[in-house]
């Protein structure tokens, strides 16, 4: 029998949510019928948290024909790109629709992380504006802001001091800790979401690195993906190893399975030498360097 991945409190949300959430993102492409037996995948290893975005391609419609069987079994998030509140709210409206749920556990604010759009989303007819306005209606439950990128942390933390969001999203792994300034901007953001209870997830755990040219694989993700299952098994536990992390899985859907296998078997102690070795011997890249690669290809979680 196959051992449910371990549960902790989703932040103060009254859920206890799998510590692996799947990352709807592996829908995006898929036929409804793979769709399906993905979905199936998950609940097998206990997985009863999904993380989708509107502009994650066809994956809110993939959701719906599982949803319309599961739906009390999971904690169902989306997220709108948009920064408008008019946009923001046509946005929700449309992936309640595609999704044929009449409610959604939670609404996020995707990937903000730029000055110019975090005045716009936060402000006087800004998207917050709407989702707090969705809260009231009961067509969302709680409300969330996600990142990309070395700004991510500083960012979240300046959301949380002017609106009281349930979740955030950042990217979390050995090699983007090893960089100084990243480290520090993560760790206060720790703080201050263990504080005020306040649920992380995390993102490209298992990120090797960005594509190059002439690499021969299938790209099945923005990044190129660890595929070693000793190398994946360490990502994972440093993620895991440490309290009130959440790990989002793969968009990458052939590396499903081996991921919630590792989040499922029982934690092993961080190896650091390990973990330096499988940087030299997988090319770890940070995904995200400051200044210079910030961005994202697409806008996958």
């Amino acid at each position: 029998m196959t051992q449910s991945i371990e549960q902790a409190p989703f932040g103060s949300t009254g859920h206890h949510s799998s510590r692996a959430l799947f990352g709807a993102a592996a829908l995006g492409a898929m036929s409804q019928e793979r769709a399906d037996r993905t979905l199936d995948l998950i609940s097998h290893f206990g997985v009863n948290h999904i993380d989708v975005a509107a502009s994650y391609g066809e994956a809110e419609l993939r959701l719906a024909p599982w949803l319309a069987r599961h739906r009390s079994e999971v904690f169902l998030a989306t997220k709108t790109g948009h920064r408008t509140a008019v946009k923001a709210r046509a946005q929700l409206h449309a992936s309640l629709e595609r999704m044929q749920v009449e409610q959604i556990d939670m609404i996020q604010l995707h990937n903000l992380t730029q000055e110019d759009d975090w005045q716009t989303a936060m402000g006087e007819g800004g998207a917050l504006e709407a989702l707090v306005e969705a809260k009231e209606q009961g067509l969302v439950r709680f409300i969330g802001v996600t990142g990309h990128g070395t700004y991510a942390p500083a960012m979240h933390i300046k959301s949380l001091e002017t609106y009281a969001f349930d979740s955030i999203l950042v990217p979390y792994s050995f090699v983007m800790m090893t960089n100084p300034q990243y480290a520090a901007d993560f760790e206060a953001l720790y703080e201050l979401c263990t504080a005020r209870g306040v649920a992380m997830q995390t993102i490209k755990s298992i990120a090797a690195r960005r594509w190059n040219d002439d690499d021969p694989e299938r790209r099945l993700s923005w990044y190129r993906p660890l595929k070693d299952s000793g190398a994946v098994q360490r990502a994972v536990d440093f993620v895991l190893a440490r309290p009130g992390l959440f790990l989002n899985t793969s968009s990458d859907a052939t590396l499903l399975e081996m991921m919630l296998q590792v989040a499922a078997a029982p934690r092993q102690e961080v190896d650091v030498e390990a973990l330096q070795k499988d940087v030299i011997e997988h090319g770890i890249e940070p995904l995200f360097v400051r200044d210079v690669s910030d961005d994202v290809m697409i806008a996958n979680g």
